[in-house]
């Protein structure tokens, strides 16, 4: 995956909401959109972006929007505008603008996208022909493993913390002490990340710098969570069925290391996603986009075949 410029732009939603995104390869081609999660920001797709805009592997118009709340996007202050219609909202005015009301070929999405990806596949299938969902759970077995699995509630502890309002001091002290600290904590296959070089730190920080406010929103509007006292967390999220089933063909890629996403999310997967196709990918964590980016990359051109070959 050579190195070659990623365009930048930002992009005004008919709701007052403006994207800063990162785009490469030719209009009018079919889409990908890759959405990222926390603590990273568009940046991190960068290279998968430019492989899939190539000619030789498939062309495609590549889109990464920073995601509300992060680096240069709009950022509002209210917790509520965080919840996940709004940020669905986001990301569907962004694909009507970018598909000229076409579908995607594929939204691919980590993390937190993933949670933007998986709702918004199930409310509106027709914006999208595929689904790739990296480490991101899907929202029924989440709210299952939050609820009843001691051992995901104990993995996912930090997201109490991240609630916290002197989380967005907490987490600025000492250079973002804690979240460079997060990177190890979600899994690490052989200590410290040997991605995360001088660079790469450089482009987090920027980001970082721009405010947190907006990204532990993400957190704070959410009840999906590990129950503490006073407060159920997930125990009192009733999910309506017809807002968990997949519809769409979906490619799921788990790094099986992942230390705050536990490998028991995947059981009974296939009851709300019928056409799937997982790759459990045993020596990788949390950051596999990082760790194996030729990997990932390898599972998503077999995955796009049909869609290249039209």
């Amino acid at each position: 995956m050579n190195e070659t410029a990623v365009e930048t732009a930002l992009v005004e939603l008919p709701h007052g909401i403006t994207l800063s995104c990162r785009t490469c390869g030719d209009k009018g081609r079919p889409v990908l959109m890759f959405l990222h999660g926390f603590p990273e920001a568009a940046f991190v797709w960068d290279a998968l972006m430019i492989h899939f805009s190539r000619p030789e592997h498939g062309g495609f118009r590549c889109v990464a929007p920073n995601l509300r709340g992060f680096e240069h996007s709009s950022a509002p202050a209210d917790v509520k505008d965080y919840r996940l219609k709004h940020l669905m909202q986001d990301i569907a005015a962004l694909i009507a603008i970018e598909c000229n009301n076409e579908p995607l070929a594929c939204l691919v999405a980590h993390d937190w996208g993933g949670a933007v990806a998986w709702n918004l596949a199930a409310a509106q299938p027709a914006l999208m022909r595929r689904l790739a969902i990296i480490n991101s759970p899907h929202p029924g077995t989440f709210v299952r493993e939050l609820t009843h699995s001691a051992e995901q509630q104990s993995a996912s502890a930090y997201m109490n913390f991240l609630i916290r309002p002197d989380a967005e001091d907490r987490l600025a002290e000492d250079d973002f002490r804690r979240l460079w600290a997060l990177f190890n904590n979600m899994g690490a296959t052989d200590g410290p990340h040997r991605w995360l070089t001088g660079p790469v730190q450089s482009q987090y920080r920027a980001v970082w710098q721009q405010g947190l406010h907006g990204a532990l929103n993400y957190y704070r509007a959410s009840p999906v969570r590990p129950p503490r006292p006073g407060d159920p967390g997930a125990a009192a999220v009733h999910i309506p069925r017809e807002m968990l089933d997949i519809r769409v063909p979906t490619l799921v890629i788990w790094g099986m290391k992942d230390h705050a996403l536990l490998p028991s999310l995947l059981e009974g997967l296939d009851d709300y996603v019928p056409d799937m196709t997982l790759h459990r990918v045993d020596d990788a964590t949390h950051w596999i986009v990082h760790e194996q980016p030729e990997q990932v990359a390898a599972y998503l051109q077999d995955f796009l075949a049909w869609e290249t070959s039209r």
